[in-house]
């Protein structure tokens, strides 16, 4: 029964969040990857804590609440940051079931660990202290650290800038976590009630800020891109502002730009209208040249230069989400 209350409970809050995945952004390859990264963070995180205790001598209860906090937020961190920079991750609902499956893995070797290491008299309550109260801890804190890196990172091109506010945010609820400022009953049950409601808001809000983005943003592309394809984009403002642009750049530049143009609304339009198919669990579309057009994308951008991807940003900006969602179609 003490093992099954050391990790179950993680396990159906993380199977609950990956059911509030409306647009089934998450991908299950990926979610099992997290799960084993946080196990071997665990796994790290023990003999980095252990060495590190032993080298300065530090009382267990400060080493806990302010050393091992940031070396055990830091671990688990990494792989966001990884998948963040390959792409992986695009709104705050997919990153926040990575950020908590980590934590789920770290939470469960732990528990583990400590079952088989604790004295006798530990109780059943003692492990569903730890299997609700610390182990959902940790899958919280890489969650919000997650939610709040994809949210920086969407509004910002520094990488470093964007992931520190999190990891900072992560580390010091992890701290105070350890501190104990409430009765560690009293304090589980504060985690279990607040934690899923502040999850369903959170995710809510995202899912409709998600749908606003698609109808949006696919209903003027789908009109941008009929106009091109019909010789009309020379008479809107996008096509006057293209026009303008010859003064500054060759004529075979202003003709890879139309064509980046046109080849990005194209896929940028199938990667949404994917999205949408997913979401009301209809099986996507893949056309046989798709991998050929996201080459001939990429090497259409290198023709331009990067003076000539800032020439096109107030058309196009190729910031972290518009890459991500390119990404998708691979």
């Amino acid at each position: 029964m003490n093992i099954l209350f050391s990790f179950v409970p993680v396990i159906l809050l993380l199977t609950f969040l990956f059911l509030l995945d409306s647009f089934n952004l998450v991908r299950v390859k990926t979610l099992v990857l997290c799960l084993f990264w946080g196990v071997a963070c665990a796994t790290c995180g023990f003999f980095l804590n252990k060495s590190i205790q032993n080298l300065i001598e530090l009382d267990f209860s400060f080493y806990s609440r302010y050393v091992a906090p940031v070396i055990e937020e830091c671990l688990k961190a990494t792989f966001i940051f990884y998948l963040i920079s390959k792409k992986k991750i695009g709104f705050i609902i997919d990153g926040a079931i990575y950020g908590f499956a980590i934590g789920a893995g770290f939470s469960v070797l732990e528990n583990i660990y400590y079952l088989f290491q604790s004295p006798p008299e530990y109780n059943l309550l003692t492990w569903i202290i730890r299997g609700v109260g610390t182990a959902v801890m940790h899958g919280g804190c890489t969650s919000f650290f997650a939610i709040l890196f994809v949210g920086a990172i969407s509004r910002s091109e520094n990488r470093i800038l964007a992931f520190l506010p999190g990891l900072l945010l992560a580390i010091l609820f992890h701290s105070g976590f350890n501190h104990f400022p409430f009765n560690p009953v009293l304090q589980t049950l504060l985690i279990l009630l607040l934690l899923p409601f502040a999850f369903v808001l959170v995710f809510s809000l995202s899912n409709a800020k998600l749908q606003k983005w698609l109808e949006i943003e696919f209903n003027s592309e789908v009109e941008i891109l009929n106009m091109i394809r019909k010789g009309d984009f020379g008479s809107t403002k996008a096509g006057k502002y293209l026009k303008s642009l010859k003064e500054q750049f060759t004529s075979e530049t202003i003709f890879d730009m139309y064509c980046y143009i046109d080849l990005y609304l194209e896929l940028s339009i199938k990667a949404k209208r994917n999205l949408m198919l997913k979401e009301n669990e209809f099986p996507i579309i893949v056309e046989d040249d798709l991998q050929l057009k996201l080459t001939e994308l990429t090497q259409l951008r290198k023709q331009i230069g990067k003076i000539g991807e800032l020439a096109l940003a107030p058309l196009i900006r190729m910031n972290y989400r518009n890459l991500w969602k390119l990404n998708q179609l691979n």
